[in-house]
């Protein structure tokens, strides 16, 4: 059950990075394959708001890698079941305001995170 835990929650962060990678550097590429819907003229005017979005992924990525760096098992689940928390709700906030597709891509993943930890607890 530990290695399932530790591999959902290193999915999450490597889908996190990979946010942070296309929104801070990619945006007007990758960016464009991603977010289909998006109007392809908007993307240079929002590439900073992008970028800080995907700072923010960056943020969410290093404390889910944080969390497998703290000693105590107690502590790092309690660590990862903040960030997952995170995940979740920014995942849904998303599947409500942009596409329902954002739940699955990033809330789901999160939501089977914290239920493992909650579980192997």
């Amino acid at each position: 059950m530990e290695i399932l835990i530790k591999t959902i929650i290193a999915f999450v962060a490597i889908l996190h990075l990979y946010f942070l990678y296309f929104e801070m550097f990619a945006w007007e590429t990758t960016g464009r394959k991603v977010f289909k819907n998006f109007p392809k003229d908007l993307f240079k005017p929002t590439k900073s708001m992008a970028a800080n979005q995907g700072l923010y992924n960056g943020f969410l990525a290093a404390g889910l890698i944080w969390s497998f760096l703290i000693k105590s098992p107690e502590w790092s689940a309690n660590i990862a079941i903040f960030f997952l928390g995170c995940v979740t709700v920014a995942g849904i906030y998303g599947a409500l305001s942009v596409s329902k597709k954002i739940f699955f891509i990033q809330a789901l993943p999160a939501i089977i995170g914290i239920v493992l930890i909650l579980l192997n607890s």
